[in-house]
């Protein structure tokens, strides 16, 4: 275990943040997203918004995906995001909405995807990373 980082952020996921570079992205899948079927690099894991920061450079750097038709959507997964988002990247503008084979297109092409166990429906989310501030 090392100091300052929760158990919760494996060796894995570690490595996959400190390799992605700028404009990569990542999923955070629920649990019931295939992840294996759609991309080679799947880790499970939770809480990462403390640790990359969100792309400002493009219109939208947090994607989830739309409810198929005739589906409805619990908005507490979206709430629960957008809270975590705001605490550490306030200046995010809104969540953007894909549909869902378009999001699974997206997510064979992410850098890794992360499989969370949240058990909400629709609650997959895609983050683009964004260059580091810089420090003194």
């Amino acid at each position: 275990m090392l100091i300052g980082i929760k158990p919760c952020i494996s060796a894995e996921l570690l490595s996959a943040l400190y390799r992605m570079g700028h404009g990569d992205e990542i999923v955070l899948a629920d649990a019931f997203f295939c992840g294996d079927a759609l991309n080679p690099r799947v880790i499970r894991a939770d809480g990462i918004l403390r640790l990359i920061n969100l792309d400002s450079y493009v219109d939208a750097p947090v994607t989830m995906m739309q409810p198929s038709a005739g589906d409805v959507l619990d908005p507490e997964a979206e709430l629960r995001y957008r809270q975590v988002i705001d605490r550490y990247w306030p200046d995010t503008p809104p969540i953007a909405r894909m549909e869902r084979f378009a999001f699974y297109e997206r997510a064979k092409k992410a850098f890794a995807v992360v499989m969370t166990g949240e058990t909400v429906k629709y609650g997959n989310i895609i983050l683009k990373k964004g260059v580091p501030p810089v420090s003194d």
